[in-house]
């Protein structure tokens, strides 16, 4: 069961993301959050992260998992995707990305979960 509940924040979080709503893709971080949008390179600055996030909607992204699995200890979650993503540049020209995100999340007073740890990057470190 609390599997499930971590899979639809993750799962909210898409498609707030897709949807280009950005208040509800922030929510889907604590404050302070790491967010790796390029790798090895993490924003905690929720500013920082939220422009990041609107200069990269433009591209009207649609994601796709391959597959999810989560191990969770306590109120501490991991979320490991692979995942897809087509999007179209201004130019109209396609683009394609894929890569394996890695996710950690903390359960809330509320008994809702946020990420705390966003790294969509995961597979850099295995050349590719």
């Amino acid at each position: 069961m609390q599997d499930q509940i971590i899979l639809t924040a993750i799962s909210d979080m898409t498609s707030a993301f897709e949807a280009g709503n950005m208040d509800r893709v922030m929510e889907s971080y604590e404050a302070g959050a790491a967010i790796a949008f390029e790798p090895g390179q993490p924003i905690s600055d929720s500013a920082i992260a939220r422009a990041a996030f609107e200069e990269f909607s433009q591209v009207n992204p649609a994601f796709s998992y391959s597959g999810h699995e989560v191990i969770r200890a306590g109120d501490i979650a991991l979320h490991i995707a692979p995942w897809d993503m087509v999007g179209q540049l201004p130019d109209g020209q396609e683009i394609r990305q894929s890569g394996l995100s890695v996710a950690v999340l903390r359960q809330q007073a509320d008994g809702s979960w946020r990420m705390v740890i966003d790294n969509p990057h995961g597979s850099h470190l295995l050349g590719q």
